[in-house]
């Protein structure tokens, strides 16, 4: 068995014998620490720091499935996940987290009809 496996296996040990919020902070490792940090962002944290944070659930998630689209486009494969709860329900849930000014996030606010209303008035602003 080499070290990594070792590693994965006393972290998933140390996981299923705490709390579960320890617990899913065990898995997600460093990515939550930098979510943490402002160095990685999730899509409902970026909506709400340009304004978008009046949009329902249903609309915030699929603005996260155009910028995951984007990401994809640009980057050629997915971002890292991090575990977190849910806004409004409180469940644990695995979402893609991205760099501030990723240009996948300007991307999705783009080509997403429910989220470009935002993308005009972020320009606006800065006019």
């Amino acid at each position: 068995m080499n070290a990594k496996t070792r590693t994965r296996r006393n972290s998933l040990r140390a996981a299923v014998a705490t709390s579960k919020a320890l617990g899913y902070r065990t898995l997600s490792g460093i990515i939550a620490v930098l979510v943490d940090t402002a160095r990685l962002i999730r899509t409902g944290d970026f909506l709400d720091r340009i304004g978008g944070n009046d949009l329902p659930d249903g609309q915030k998630s699929w603005f996260g499935r155009h910028v995951a689209k984007a990401y994809r486009a640009q980057h050629g494969g997915d971002s890292v996940k991090v575990w977190t709860q849910h806004r409004t329900t409180g469940k644990w849930i695995h979402v893609y987290v991205y760099g501030s000014i990723d240009p996948a996030l300007y991307a999705g606010l783009r080509t997403y009809k429910g989220t470009q209303h935002l993308m005009t008035a972020l320009f606006t602003e800065a006019a």
